[in-house]
């Protein structure tokens, strides 16, 4: 449980710069410059990722059951997760989707850590998808007091809503039929 634990101080903390330390941020670009302050950023974030996922994988092995969600909730999930992936794409494909959910990124982290509280009852489980839920809860209250950032992506457009919508339904279908099963190793059909 520690690795899990350290890598989501890591990952969530890096990624709560901007929320809790802006100043401290700011200093970090101008000592540093662009390059290296995000050259920092994404070795901290890789670190935190690949030990909060070594941990979750660790933490597996000899779960802590808190809770046991009904059957229902497994369904419930599916549901929650279908707008998950087209909001991912939609981060980056400006559109009239990017638009609507003004965040897409926090609103998909947000819908994708829900969705799997309800599903997984253990303490790994809740460790992991609780925290995401609560940075992508405190990020987005903190985004309406702060000047947003631009976000790399294409050129806004009309086919990037088409994109997104069918290119993140896609990826869900390979997420639901294969890929969960063989990145976490669990079906979420069975």
């Amino acid at each position: 449980m520690g690795f899990l634990i350290i890598g989501l101080v890591l990952f969530l903390g890096i990624h709560s710069v901007s929320v809790f330390a802006p100043a401290w941020r700011d200093r970090q670009l101008a000592q540093r410059g662009e390059g290296a302050w995000k050259g920092l950023y994404s070795i901290v974030s890789l670190i935190g990722f690949v030990l909060l996922v070594y941990g979750y994988g660790v933490a597996r092995q000899a779960p802590v059951a808190l809770y046991t969600p009904p059957t229902a909730m497994r369904h419930i999930a599916l549901l929650l997760m279908l707008p998950v992936f087209p909001l991912l794409f939609a981060a980056y494909l400006p559109g009239l989707i990017k638009t609507a959910a003004k965040h897409p990124m926090l609103a998909a982290t947000k819908l994708w850590a829900l969705a799997h509280l309800l599903a997984n009852g253990n303490l790994a489980d809740v460790l992991l998808f609780g925290g995401f839920l609560a940075w992508a809860v405190v990020d987005r209250i903190s985004l309406k007091r702060r000047v947003a950032r631009a976000v790399p992506g294409a050129p806004a457009g009309p086919a990037n809503d088409l994109i997104a919508l069918f290119g993140g339904l896609a990826l869900y279908a390979v997420f639901l039929l294969w890929a969960h099963r063989w990145l976490i190793g669990v079906s979420p059909l069975s």
